[in-house]
């Protein structure tokens, strides 16, 4: 028995390859990140001093951010510089474990990274972000995800980057969208990645949406379980696709789902959709 039979180290490296599979991480792109349950840090916490070395005795890393509500919290993070579709092959090698001080504004690392380096260096913006979901959730969100599908990007060139066109756009698109995202999605306008400004602009938005669009950049979802957070970014992605597909013809469109059914499709699943972004 390892750590790396444990099923929640299993989710994680899926959910990383899932991703990858999908086409939405070239290179080095895209970040996962895990707020655990106490179950998984301690049936996790055996391995923490694998290497000989204590978690009071590791590198106190500043996270140039803090939250009261995730002192003392442990998050699986995929590693800074490192591929998606390596994670399920050497999860040791491209993922860690670290563990959030008492103060909430720093970290260690207590497993993972073997052959060194650091978690993603968008961790602060899914730290200050798993924060504004904490409390807007009753702690029930634990997923933090981003990823950069093709037709989503696709479509930050020629919507208007507001709230009120995307959601429309994707919810008349494909009939699941109200009911899986019935709050909408936000829209950020393009910024320098890793910055402080789209770290806080996404915090405002994550109050009121579960997926940001980044634009000509990606998208950035929130879920409570991995299959929650990986299912919102699939669904909105194959409904950027069909509408993709639909401007490709170059012809007008004929017909799409009526305001009223769209609601009424959020309601029949026991949803309430956001009617003020049809205005």
């Amino acid at each position: 028995m390892s750590i790396l039979d444990l099923e929640v180290i299993k989710k994680f490296a899926l959910t990383c390859n899932d991703g990858y599979e999908q086409g939405w991480h070239e290179g080095n792109g895209g970040n996962l990140s895990y707020r655990m349950t106490a179950e998984e840090v301690e049936a996790c916490k055996p391995y923490f001093t694998d290497d000989g070395v204590s978690a009071e005795g590791r590198d106190l890393f500043d996270l140039g951010v803090q939250a009261d509500n995730l002192k003392n919290e442990y998050f699986m993070v995929t590693g800074t510089g490192k591929f998606f579709q390596n994670v399920k092959r050497d999860p040791a090698a491209n993922m860690c474990i670290l563990e959030i001080n008492d103060a909430g504004n720093g970290y260690r690392i207590v497993w993972g990274l073997v052959n060194g380096g650091g978690p993603t260096s968008e961790f602060p913006t899914h730290f200050m972000n798993h924060s504004v979901r904490v409390e807007a959730t009753d702690g029930a969100c634990r997923v933090i995800y981003h990823a950069h599908p093709v037709n989503i990007i696709a479509l930050t060139f020629v919507l208007p980057l507001t709230s009120e066109a995307f959601s429309r756009v994707l919810w008349e698109s494909m009939t699941e969208c109200p009911i899986i995202f019935p709050n909408g999605v936000g829209v950020v306008e393009w910024m320098i990645p890793g910055g402080a400004e789209i770290a806080h602009k996404t915090c405002e938005l994550q109050k009121k949406y579960d997926a940001i669009v980044w634009a000509h950049h990606g998208l950035f979802v929130s879920g409570n379980t991995f299959d929650a957070a990986f299912g919102l970014m699939h669904t909105i992605e194959k409904s950027a696709e069909i509408y993709c597909k639909v401007l490709s013809t170059g012809k007008p469109i004929a017909q799409t789902i009526p305001d009223e059914g769209l609601i009424n499709a959020a309601t029949a699943y026991g949803k309430k959709l956001n009617a003020e972004l049809l205005k």
